[in-house]
């Protein structure tokens, strides 16, 4: 959040490429034990990325007093939310659904008016979160436990899955309203109750995903928002009321949540850093490669924990691939998120896109880095000059380098050549970071290869190393994730707690 004097735009403000923001500045409030509550905290001024001195929404932080009331509030409701039929729980997930898809345009919109991707990415995001709510409802008509076999006559063994009980939420700004609803809605599917903090730059999705969920019938203190800084997030990992916590974001704060869950004994999953890599073969389509690769590492600006930030190239095909990618890249165009035909908007904050650039240019001065399009030159327009934008960038490393291990978290794509192919996969997995990798090839022994050797969470092949659908393990391996895996029924392993029941009659028959 940006404590700055800004102006306050009117509904029909529109910039030089002539589309319109949407709408005068939102009131955020707070969802606390059922009640929308003005906070009493410090200011919250949520601006546009794109024009910081306009601002999208503005209110004030929640307090300590009311993390304790909301999880009162869950703690209290909990028995009686859990003990309702999984069926009707769902159907609460199955109405918010259709209002986040009836709605999609307009909260598409203020998706990218307050985080900085394209309008399209935003209302494609709100449609996500749709599909995910939908996923976990029909848990409902999935299998809840399992039966084993038991050594003993007359018995049988069954394992029953039961929710956990306060879940404290915790999500960052890159994925405003579908992050969230990979984790709440399976967490409100299985039977828990949700204390949620979003991320400070993103309030008013958050607030937009709770308000869905509230007018499809959710009872109240099932699920509470506060919105505040890192340190009422730091409460909410701590709280005694606790019983489990999940948490995307940085890997630096990531490990602190783990420190004190661990301390805690309290359960956690976490969704950390990125520096995921692409490998482009001595075999590949390079048009194929360079379309996915430009869209991996340059879509949401670069500011994806999936996003490619790392690309190695077999040498046999380096000079013509990265002459290709070069092309794309600088073809792309940046501007207002909110305008027809843009393709990359700003980052998500003026500070972001500071300290991305100084990164740049550090980089640069070192001997072995060279740029092969963008670079760490600002924009002069008019348009863009005030806003958060930074050029997308290819850089060719001759070898090591800090732009190599470090997370950047912004349009910046690291270069390095390989000998052959087998050196290219080496170098995809030269990282302290295990998430999401790419491999382009038609050979069925290099892809083989490349499953074997490369120690990632998710794997993508000729496709770039950006998605995760909602109805398959996501999470990432080495420094990228701790705990189970998220999306999917992977989350059931988080979400409940299992009870292995030994079942036998009294006078020796099987129940």
């Amino acid at each position: 959040m940006q404590h700055t004097a800004v102006s306050t735009p009117g509904s029909d403000t529109a910039d030089q490429a002539g589309s319109a923001v949407p709408g005068s500045p939102r009131q955020l409030r707070h969802l606390v034990a059922g009640r929308w509550l003005p906070g009493e905290g410090g200011e919250l001024l949520d601006v546009s990325p794109s024009r910081p001195d306009q601002v999208v929404a503005a209110g004030r932080e929640a307090l300590t007093a009311d993390l304790d009331r909301a999880v009162e509030a869950a703690r209290a409701v909990f028995p009686r939310w859990a003990a309702t039929p999984h069926q009707a729980r769902g159907a609460v997930l199955v109405r918010a659904a259709g209002v986040l898809e009836e709605r999609a345009e307009q909260w598409g919109a203020e998706l990218s008016w307050e985080e900085g991707k394209t309008r399209a990415e935003g209302v494609g995001e709100v449609r996500r979160a749709a599909e995910i709510l939908r996923f976990y409802a029909a848990e409902a008509d999935r299998p809840t436990g399992e039966v084993f076999a038991s050594p003993r006559p007359g018995e049988r063994i069954s394992v029953v899955h039961r929710p956990v009980g306060t879940i404290g939420v915790i999500t960052p700004f890159n994925f405003p309203i579908a992050i969230p609803a990979w984790k709440i809605a399976p967490a409100l599917s299985y039977g828990n109750t949700v204390v949620w903090k979003p991320a400070g730059l993103v309030p008013l999705l958050a607030m937009r995903l709770a308000e869905a969920l509230v007018e499809a019938g959710l009872p109240d203190g099932v699920l509470s928002l506060l919105i505040g800084g890192g340190e009422l997030g730091g409460e909410l990992v701590s709280h005694p009321g606790v019983e489990a916590v999940t948490f995307t974001g940085s890997t630096a704060v990531g490990r602190s949540v783990i420190a004190r869950c661990g301390a805690l004994a309290r359960p956690v999953q976490t969704e950390m850093g990125g520096k995921n890599a692409a490998a482009v073969l001595s075999d590949a389509d390079l048009e194929l490669a360079a379309t996915e690769v430009m869209a991996g590492a340059f879509r949401a600006t670069g500011q994806k924990c999936t996003a490619t930030s790392r690309l190695v190239v077999a040498e046999p095909v380096a000079d013509e691939f990265l002459a290709l990618l070069a092309a794309k890249v600088c073809a792309l165009r940046v501007g207002d998120p909110l305008a027809d035909g843009v393709q990359m908007g700003p980052l998500a904050s003026v500070p972001a896109r500071d300290a991305v650039r100084r990164a740049v240019r550090e980089g640069l001065a070192r001997a072995g880095v060279g740029v092969l399009a963008g670079g760490d030159a600002a924009y002069t327009d008019e348009e863009r000059v005030v806003g958060a934008y930074l050029p997308p960038t290819v850089l060719e490393l001759a070898g090591d380098d800090p732009l190599w291990r470090d997370e950047l978290f912004g349009p910046v794509l690291a270069v390095r050549r390989a000998r052959d192919d087998s050196q290219a996969l080496d170098l995809v997995d030269d990282s302290e970071f295990g998430l999401s990798a790419a491999v382009f090839t038609d050979n069925l022994n290099a892809v083989s290869a490349a499953v074997a050797r490369l120690d990632v969470g998710v794997l993508h092949v000729n496709s770039e190393t950006a998605g995760a659908d909602p109805h398959v393990p996501f999470g990432g391996a080495k420094g990228s994730g701790h705990g189970p895996k998220e999306q999917g029924r992977a989350a059931r392993e988080f979400f409940t707690r299992t009870t292995t029941v030994y079942l036998r009659g009294s006078h020796g028959g099987a129940l």
